[in-house]
C-alpha cells in the first residue's frame, strides 16, 4: 500500500522507467520521483546490488519499484526490458533516458570502435527504449525526458566523441518532439559539472568559473527532470542547460 505522502504527490499514480537509475544522477532521479508519488522502474547493466539497494529506498517511499537489467546496445534487450517494465507498472506514463557512458581521450587517438561504442550508449540507446516505449508513452499522454549534457552544447577537446554523441542526442529529442506531438512531449537537461555527494576535491576550478560560485549537485539534476515530469506537458522540444551559468 501506498503512502500518504507517495499518494499526494504531483506524480501519484504516474508510472516512470529511468535508464541507469542504479547510481549517481539516476539513483537521485529515481528516488525524488518516486518521493512525488511515481511507481519507479529502473535499470542497470552490470550494478546489481546498487540497484537492489535503489528499489528498496524506493519501495520505502510507498510506490512500486523494480529493477530490471538492460544492456542498451542490444535492442532485444531493450524491448525485453521495456516491455516487462510496462507489464508489471501497468504502462508507461514517463521515460527517463539516463544512462550514459564517459570517456575521455585525444581526439586523434579515438578509435572507431571507442566511437561507436559512445554513441552506442548515449545516442542510439536512448533512441531505442524511446522507440520501444512509444505506444506506452502515446496511449498514456505521456513524457520523455532526455539526459544530455553541456558538452553536447559546448566542445570539450578531450571528449570528441562524447560531445558528439550527446549533441546527437540533443538534436534527437528535438525530433522526436516534433515527431511525437502532440500526445507526447519531449525534453531534454543538460547537465554541466555535477559532484557527486560531497566529493568537491579536484572540481574546484569548475566552481570558481561558474557563475553561481559552486559546481551542480544531483538533486539540481533531479530537480530539472521533475520540472519536465509535472511541468505543463505543452512545453516540449526544449534543450535546458543544469550548470549554473558555466556555459556562459
Amino acid at each position: 500500500m501506498k503512502n500518504e505522502k507517495a499518494n499526494s504527490g504531483r506524480l501519484s499514480g504516474k508510472r516512470a522507467l529511468i535508464t541507469g537509475a542504479a547510481r549517481r544522477i539516476g539513483r537521485e532521479i529515481a528516488l525524488a520521483m518516486a518521493a512525488d508519488g511515481a511507481d519507479v522502474a529502473i535499470t542497470y547493466r552490470s550494478s546489481e546490488t546498487d540497484a537492489r539497494r535503489t528499489v528498496e529506498e524506493i519501495q520505502a517511499l510507498g510506490v512500486q519499484g523494480l529493477a530490471l537489467r538492460c544492456d542498451l546496445t542490444e535492442e532485444v534487450s531493450v524491448n525485453a526490458a521495456v516491455a516487462q517494465a510496462a507489464a508489471q507498472l501497468g504502462g508507461l506514463d514517463v521515460l527517463i533516458n539516463n544512462a550514459g557512458a564517459f570517456e575521455t581521450a585525444a581526439l586523434e587517438a579515438i578509435t572507431a570502435a571507442e566511437w561507436d561504442d559512445i554513441f552506442a550508449t548515449n545516442t542510439r540507446g536512448p533512441f531505442l527504449v524511446a522507440k520501444a516505449a512509444h505506444a506506452h508513452l502515446k496511449a498514456a499522454q505521456g513524457r520523455i525526458v532526455n539526459i544530455g549534457s553541456l558538452g553536447g552544447i559546448h566542445p570539450w577537446a578531450t571528449h570528441g566523441h562524447y560531445c558528439t554523441s550527446k549533441a546527437a542526442l540533443h538534436m534527437l529529442s528535438q525530433t522526436m518532439a516534433k515527431a511525437w506531438a502532440p500526445e507526447i512531449s519531449v525534453n531534454c537537461v543538460a547537465p554541466g559539472m555535477i559532484v557527486m555527494g560531497e566529493v568537491t576535491a579536484g572540481y574546484e576550478h569548475f566552481a570558481e568559473k561558474t557563475p553561481m560560485g559552486r559546481n551542480g549537485r544531483v538533486e539540481d539534476v533531479a530537480e530539472a527532470v521533475l520540472f519536465f515530469a509535472t511541468g505543463p506537458h505543452f512545453i516540449t522540444g526544449q534543450l535546458l542547460a543544469v550548470d549554473g551559468g558555466l556555459g556562459l
